[in-house]
Formats: C-alpha cells, sequence, structure tokens
C-alpha cells in the first residue's frame, strides 16, 4: 500500500480481504509523523524503516524522500526481514 504520508490519503492499494485500507492509511500517516517528531527532538535523524507487531498481525512502514509511505499489513508470523527488504526495495521505486 502506499500512502501519503502528510494526510494519510491512500495512494494505491493492493490489500487482502478484510483489511480496512483508509484505516490504516490513516494510522501509518499518524505514527509517521509522531515517529518522524520524536526521531527530530532525540537527534536521532529520520527513520528508514519501522515495525509495528500487534496480537493479530504486523504493520511495516518504510518512509521515502518523497512524502510517501510504503506500507505492508502482515500476519504476526511474518518473515520481518524479507518483508524489509522488499519495502525498501519498492521505496527506491516510488522515490
Amino acid at each position: 500500500m502506499l500512502v501519503s504520508a502528510e494526510d494519510g490519503i491512500v495512494v494505491a492499494e493492493q490489500l487482502m480481504e478484510g483489511i480496512k485500507g483508509p484505516a490504516v492509511s490513516a494510522l501509518s500517516a499518524s505514527l509517521a509523523t509522531r515517529l518522524r517528531r520524536a526521531m527530530e527532538a532525540a537527534g536521532v535523524g529520520a527513520s528508514l524503516f519501522w515495525h509495528l507487531q500487534a496480537e493479530q498481525g504486523a504493520l511495516l512502514v518504510v518512509p521515502t524522500p518523497g512524502g510517501t509511505l510504503v506500507v505492508a499489513v502482515a500476519e504476526p508470523d511474518v518473515n520481518v526481514g524479507l518483508v524489509r527488504l522488499e519495502l525498501l526495495r519498492a521505496a527506491e521505486v516510488v522515490g
């Protein structure tokens, strides 16, 4: 899923049945904004990848320099390393 980091609008999506795209995009954008502010305040630089694990699944996000978030919703037992690599590749293409 591609999400506008600024306003949480879905740019493009291909989701499994039952996944609420607008809710996931709004959550992703909100978390990205808060995380960016916190990391700037801490002086550690911009985030490159983040992973939110929950009981029933995971949210994995890579921000792009152009203000788009590349987002994946996954099962709890997902191979995070593989998804991370794919998200980073997709972020390079999206820019």
